[in-house]
């Protein structure tokens, strides 16, 4: 494991617009707000104009339009200067071949096949002919636009390299003649020769399993991290590898002192495997985090109002084996077919059928020793459940699976991640409505809320197994802000006032799809007020991402002009428009209750905290690419430099109070490591006490108010109380003093409803 873990991590979306010397210029903002390591964005050569970095071109350089190699350094020394830490992003499992020409080693193989000396770098089917390249309109004539220049092949914008001794004649006779083919766009998720990262044909898989091709792969990254240059290692996708734990072994072997976080996604109840890492990105301790501000209570009648919004009683099993069984059979067709030639045993459609069952059934995203074998059995079960019809081919085929040396059995758990994440993260949430704060990568929109003890079970065995596992609630890739779910969560206390507003809605400007309406109206809501052509943009991709009523591949223009229509009748309707920002006004309280005490328990729980850029100040951001839109890193500086004066904000002032929370636990997480050494629940005496949840640290105690309205209803906390530590506490964000013993909550929580308490040594460290 890491030699010396960050205290705390800072996530900072770098890209075209915002560089390496822009985010060397906020560096000393950062050791200000408190954390320990920035974290960025990847950093190689990515496609041009990439805005994420996620499509790698080519691993030997920095990215040019990051600045490169001089920009790196300049920001290497911004962070030395301020004694600050790096954790980079890398992306083993796929490389950016969407430009050719931007891609050396891509452009090689498309040149020289077979022969080229990459062509084992990439994960293709060369048995199965050409390598096809989905880049033609979906008309017959489109080759016709195909031209020879300058001794490359180019149909409009895209251009590919001719082979040696295979440019004479025409356009299409030079084409047949390639190492590749071009082909319709739509026939790229069945027919496919090479395997993608999920359904993009623009990412193709990289072999890293292959020592050579690892090598080549991590060699720079590798430098900067013996070089003292990188202190943190965060891993894209290990799902997608063929072997996720053989693949970290190495990379443990290769980086020893680093801390080293995976983007593991785990479903409800699933542990991480006994790799060689420190721990996940994450989304398990969102899940944990956002769900305890969820009112568990409200979960009937949240299922009463999606019955009869959408007309039937939704079953979450059901539609998440539809929708996974759809990604198998269509966006991962090619890669279906690839597994079902691997089973020649069993005819071609049954052998497809049969996998694509047992991965609709597969209930994690992939199996790992020694669990895995009790996930196969139980997607064996349920497929044959419900396709008995195929039992002579899921035997089959299952028991090829259960061998651990079986070229079918190495590449079937890269179908079931990517089923997962297609069917489910992409497709699922978006269809199933009936409460979408809890449609959240890493969580499970069928378990309503997290009470309490379930909260307390899980971090404690957190600080046991893995204390050193990022946490966070926002990142690049969560559906919604951090600070939109903790407003949605104050619906849960009003299931009753939802169910009759959003109805009256739904009936004053319909939308012929109730359960994307839904989703619509609890967005707006959530995010009240957002600039229209965000909520427009935001609305366009979920609807296509549900693939109910429109979709990527074939946009439904009509049910898409009535969408927008409905939108634009929030912001022009001057009764709707009143209405919703009624609605949204009379939660936001409320909401800025449950952000700031989300906020401190993430802050504070065993972990390794991350806090992604922008969100120490209220946030309302969607979806990518809405959630890296520009941070205005001026304005809080500005405020930091007001809280550090003396200014105790209130609550509804510009986001500051977070600002308060937030730097104010990363300083004293920062100075004082020694009091975020345990984990202890503590527990809340008094009527009310079902509202707070505290925790003991090792020193540092978190207190967090929860359900806000439900307690306001009940007249306030009512003799509820704390039972604090003998010696005196100093509340970080108030500066009160507490001698221990029963402490009154209405008095520590009067004017925060988060208190962070500490000795007040470190209490005045943590404030300067």
């Amino acid at each position: 494991m890491a030699a010396t873990p960050p205290k705390a991590t800072y996530r900072v979306q770098v890209r075209p617009g915002f560089d390496l010397d822009a985010t060397a210029a906020i560096v000393d903002y950062l050791a200000d707000l408190g954390v320990s390591h920035l974290y960025t964005a990847p950093l190689l050569a990515a496609t041009p104009g990439s805005q994420h970095g996620y499509d790698v071109v080519d691993h030997r350089a920095v990215n040019p339009e990051l600045g490169g190699e001089a920009a790196r350094q300049r920001l290497l020394g911004a962070l030395r200067a301020q004694q600050l830490g790096l954790v980079v992003d890398i992306v083993p499992n796929h490389a950016g071949v969407a430009v050719p020409p931007a891609n050396p080693a891509w452009w090689d193989v498309l040149r020289r096949g077979r022969d080229s000396s990459y062509a084992d770098w990439f994960d293709i089917d060369w048995d199965r002919g050409r390598l096809l390249l989905p880049v033609l309109a979906d008309d017959p004539a489109a080759l016709n636009d195909l031209k020879v220049v300058d001794n490359e092949l180019r149909y409009h914008e895209h251009r590919f390299p001719i082979a040696d001794g295979t440019g004479d004649g025409t356009a299409a006779q030079v084409h047949d003649r390639q190492h590749y083919e071009l082909v319709s766009w739509r026939r790229g998720d069945a027919e496919l020769t090479y395997r993608r990262f999920f359904a993009i044909a623009g990412l193709a898989g990289l072999r890293v399993e292959d020592p050579a091709v690892f090598a080549a792969t991590h060699e720079l990254i590798l430098r900067w991290a013996a070089a003292g240059e990188v202190d943190g290692i965060r891993v894209d996708h290990p799902d997608g590898l063929r072997d996720p734990a053989g693949y970290l072994t190495r990379l443990r072997a290769a980086a020893p002192d680093a801390w080293l976080v995976v983007e593991k996604i785990l479903e409800y109840g699933e542990e991480l495997p006994d790799w060689p890492v420190d721990g996940t990105t994450g989304y398990e301790a969102l899940a944990a985090v956002g769900g305890l501000f969820v009112d568990t209570d409200a979960e009937g009648d949240f299922t009463v109002l999606d019955t009869q919004l959408v007309g039937h009683r939704t079953s979450w099993e059901n539609l998440t084996h539809s929708t996974k069984l759809a990604a198998a059979t269509q966006l991962l067709a090619a890669e279906l077919t690839r597994l079902a030639a691997l089973a020649p045993e069993v005819p071609t459609e049954q052998a497809r059928a049969a996998l694509a069952e047992l991965a609709a059934a597969f209930e994690v995203y992939r199996g790992y020793p020694p669990h895995g074998a009790r996930h196969l059995a139980a997607a064996r079960s349920e497929a044959g459940r419900r396709r008995p019809d195929l039992a002579a081919s899921l035997d089959a085929v299952t028991r090829r699976l259960r061998d651990p040396n079986d070229e079918l059995a190495q590449r079937f758990p890269q179908l079931t991640g990517a089923v997962m994440a297609k069917g489910v993260e992409d497709t699922a949430f978006y269809r199933w409505t009936r409460f979408v704060a809890l449609n959240e990568v890493g969580g499970s929109p069928a378990h309503f809320g997290v009470p309490p003890a379930e909260f307390h079970r899980f971090a404690a065995a957190q600080q046991v197994r893995w204390p050193a596992s990022m946490t966070t609630v926002s990142t690049h890739d969560t559906k919604r802000g951090e600070d939109v779910r903790a407003r949605l969560a104050v619906l849960s206390e009003l299931p009753g006032r939802w169910a009759e507003q959003v109805k009256t809605w739904m009936e004053y400007a319909p939308l012929p799809d109730p359960s994307f309406a839904h989703l619509l109206w609890q967005t707006a809501v959530g995010a009240w007020p957002i600039e229209r052509e965000r909520l427009h943009a935001y609305a366009e991709k979920a609807a296509r991402e549900a693939a109910a009523s429109t979709s990527w591949a074939d946009p439904d223009p009509v049910f898409e002009q009535a969408m927008h229509a409905v939108i634009d009748r929030m912001y022009d309707d001057p009764s709707l428009h009143d209405e919703l920002t009624e609605l949204a006004a009379a939660i936001t309280p409320a909401g800025w209750c449950n952000s700031l005490g989300q906020k401190l328990v993430q802050l504070t729980m065993p972990g390794v905290p991350d806090t992604y850029q922008g969100t120490e100040l209220w946030d309302n951001s969607l979806v990518d690419p809405d959630n890296r839109r520009p941070v205005d890193f001026d304005v809080r500086r500005e405020l930091l430099a007001r809280l550090d004066g003396g200014w105790r904000p209130p609550i509804d002032t510009d986001g500051a109070a977070k600002l308060l929370v937030v730097s104010r636990t990363l300083r004293l997480r920062r100075a004082h490591p020694e009091l975020f050494t345990g984990y202890r629940p503590v527990p809340a005496h008094g009527p009310q006490g079902r509202h707070a949840v505290a925790f003991d640290r090792g020193g540092a105690i978190t207190v967090a108010t929860r359900l806000p309205l439900g307690l306001a209803r009940a007249g306030g906390w009512c003799n509820t109380a704390l039972s604090l530590p003998v010696n005196e506490v100093t509340d970080l964000f108030t500066g009160r003093v507490y001698s221990g013993g029963e402490t009154p909550l209405d008095d520590l929580l009067s004017d925060y409803p988060v208190a962070l308490l500490a000795p007040p040594t470190a209490a005045v460290e943590a404030a300067s």
